[in-house]
């Protein structure tokens, strides 16, 4: 798997494009993930991608299936149905029914929202070292 940890555009010196650093600041991707358990694992990143690909489809499956998945210290992801509506198409303006289904909703645990809000739990957790 040549090439599996590199970000995934390809940009000249010359060219004009956000760094790293900036890209980071708006998101973390899978591969930052990777990056970050087989840091602090000490496992070989290939170990990593495949703990976390493992993660993520367990999470997936259960999902699928209207399971809640509660992870304690982070918050709890869960399914929920929506109602169908109208919604309006904004070229023409002509109303377009919008079908009932589910949406998959996520509550932040006490840990992380005291984390966002720059409280701080003063525990030496994994939460509060992201």
């Amino acid at each position: 798997m040549a090439g599996l940890y590199h970000r995934p555009y390809n940009v000249q010196p010359w060219q004009s494009h956000t760094t790293d650093n900036e890209r980071r600041a708006k998101a973390v991707i899978k591969l930052d993930i990777i990056n970050r358990v087989a840091d602090r694992t000490g496992v070989p990143k290939m170990k990593a991608e495949q703990a976390v690909d493992a993660l993520f489809h367990s999470m997936k499956e259960a999902l699928t299936r209207g399971e809640r998945i509660e992870l304690r210290g982070f918050g709890v992801f869960v399914v929920k149905p929506r109602k169908r509506g109208v919604g309006r198409n904004p070229r023409t303006g002509q109303e377009v029914a919008i079908p009932s289904g589910k949406t998959i909703r996520f509550k932040p645990g006490k840990e992380l929202q005291a984390h966002e809000d720059g409280e701080g739990t003063g525990s030496d957790s994994a939460a509060s070292e992201i």
